[in-house]
């Protein structure tokens, strides 16, 4: 069976990373993002082991001391980490997987499985940006401030990924995001891999 391929997408908060990988997976076949385990407060709307796994600080240090993600972060003063078993599970099985991580994480991850493909989303600008955590409502004046200041320094970091996004339009960064996952499936490996019966028949003289 062909291996699945392991993507991480970065972004700042309110770049609408969680919007595309959404409708992406929607789109595509055979594509699933991983399911974070995270300390921090489950949101209006959330649901525990769809939008993460929501556990206790103690919970997740038990999970850190037993080695059990593939990559963990601290954001805002919550922690973050992804399972290595399910991920690799589902790279078996030839499901291609992405992980909604930050920089670091998608550091973390490039370290311990080198093909992994990295996408990072930015804003067209930052009044933009603003506006979108705005938007939200879920945040106080002083919050938008931190998260503004974290994202002026989490964007540096796109220069370390392998495909970048910009989301202006919905519909032009979908197409786009689209675009990698499909084209990363018409590599030649990959399809010589799932091919192979027809690639001996199209090559096979006639007898």
């Amino acid at each position: 069976m062909t291996q699945g391929t392991l993507y991480t997408v970065s972004a700042p908060s309110g770049a609408g990373k969680t919007s595309l990988v959404k409708k992406l997976v929607e789109n595509i076949i055979n594509l699933q993002t991983s399911v974070s385990h995270t300390t921090r407060t489950m949101r209006p709307g959330e649901v525990d082991g769809v939008n993460y796994h929501f556990v206790s600080t103690e919970q997740f240090q038990q999970m850190l001391s037993e080695a059990s993600f593939l990559e963990h972060a601290q954001v805002f003063n919550h922690y973050y980490g992804t399972s290595q078993q399910w991920v690799e599970d589902k790279l078996k099985q030839g499901v291609d997987v992405i992980l909604e991580i930050d920089w670091q994480g998608a550091e973390q991850v490039r370290h311990l499985l080198p093909h992994t493909l990295s996408i990072f989303i930015l804003p067209p600008s930052l009044e933009t940006l603003r506006g979108r955590l705005t938007d939200r409502g879920q945040d106080d004046d002083k919050t938008i401030q931190l998260r503004m200041n974290k994202a002026i320094s989490e964007m540096s970091h796109y220069v370390e990924a392998d495909y970048l996004i910009i989301n202006d339009n919905f519909d032009t960064a979908l197409g786009e995001f689209e675009a990698i996952i499909m084209s990363n499936r018409l590599r030649l490996s990959r399809q010589q891999e799932q091919q192979e019966q027809l690639l001996t028949e199209l090559l096979c003289s006639n007898k």
